[in-house]
């Protein structure tokens, strides 16, 4: 059953324009016509061109830098989506920014994830679509329904297309995990490319600047992959990749992760470290001068396409997992 007939609409905001255009090429469906841009002062301002009236809306828009302009277009489309009586309002958020303050960690912090949530919530979104977020928790912070998609499937057929079994022995292979918060996601990864664990423990002594303090479980003489959720200015995984060769005997150093950030000092960072390939995935578009031998990305554009069908069909995504 179609709950919202065959009108799907499908608009994107400015954060990454290339990977909504992937996801209506895949469904069949042209790109919704709008404005989205600034006023002089930097305001956003939306402006369809196009009628939703009791449409199946989908908006894209990827929350990552510049950061705050994204969200506010994000949030100014699903207004403007709202007042023009659209059906029902998908917001579909590759990267979801703000996901790292989810809690409390010391007196007087903010819980920046739940402020986003309930903004995307009171701007009139009837439901949120994205893909890894920093903690699982977040998806409990939305009152609207929230479809949670994972990237682990991408990587797992990544990895064992790379490394097929038949080729190697995966018992000289081990899946890391870069920090004690990433066990989970890293376990599951683990058991469905058939590799051991391993955990770096580190102290983080303020943001963006870690400390390698232990290696827990066997990595000399194997391949390791380093599997996390985001990699920002990529401190911790470059630190962690040196610990693990210098450290543990690691005879290489893979990685892997979700959303590739790459803040600041990133892109160096890598080049430096023992990392001989990071893949991640093109949730977050690369903008600039960021060619790099070492660094690949895979299109997950098709997922995001097939879960939108789901959603606009009214069927089950448990197939994406």
């Amino acid at each position: 059953m179609i709950a919202y007939g065959d009108n799907i609409q499908i608009f994107c905001g400015n954060s990454n324009p290339e990977f909504a255009e992937t996801i209506c090429k895949e469904l069949g469906v042209p790109m919704g016509k709008a404005v989205v841009k600034t006023f002089a002062d930097g305001e956003a301002s939306v402006s369809l061109e196009e009628t939703v009236r009791g449409a199946d809306v989908f908006l894209i828009q990827s929350t990552c830098k510049p950061v705050n302009d994204n969200l506010m277009e994000l949030l100014v489309m699903v207004d403007a989506c709202r007042r023009a009586s659209a059906g029902r309002i998908t917001a579909v958020i590759p990267y979801f920014g703000y996901a790292r303050q989810d809690r409390k960690a010391k007196s007087r912090d903010p819980i920046s994830a739940k402020l986003v949530a309930n903004m995307i919530t009171a701007a009139g979104a009837d439901r949120v679509l994205t893909m890894d977020l920093h903690a699982s928790q977040i998806q409990g912070f939305f009152d609207i329904p929230l479809d949670h998609l994972l990237g682990n499937p991408t990587f797992v057929d990544y990895y064992n297309a790379k490394f097929p079994e038949e080729s190697f022995n995966h018992d000289d292979f081990v899946v890391v995990s870069p920090d004690v918060g990433s066990v989970g996601r890293a376990r599951a990864f683990a058991a469905k490319v058939h590799m051991g664990l391993a955990i770096v423990d580190k102290r983080r002594e303020r943001a963006n600047v870690c400390e390698v303090m232990n290696i827990i479980g066997n990595v000399e003489g194997k391949t390791c992959i380093l599997f996390d959720d985001m990699v920002d200015t990529a401190g911790s995984l470059c630190n962690a990749a040196k610990a693990l060769v210098e450290n543990g005997g690691a005879k290489a150093v893979y990685a892997c992760a979700t959303h590739g950030v790459l803040s600041g000092p990133a892109y160096d960072r890598i080049e430096a470290s023992p990392i001989q390939e990071i893949v991640f995935l093109n949730t977050i578009p690369q903008k600039g001068n960021t060619a790099s031998n070492k660094i690949k990305f895979l299109d997950v554009a098709p997922v995001f396409a097939r879960a939108i069908e789901h959603i606009h069909g009214s069927t089950s995504i448990a197939d994406l997992f």
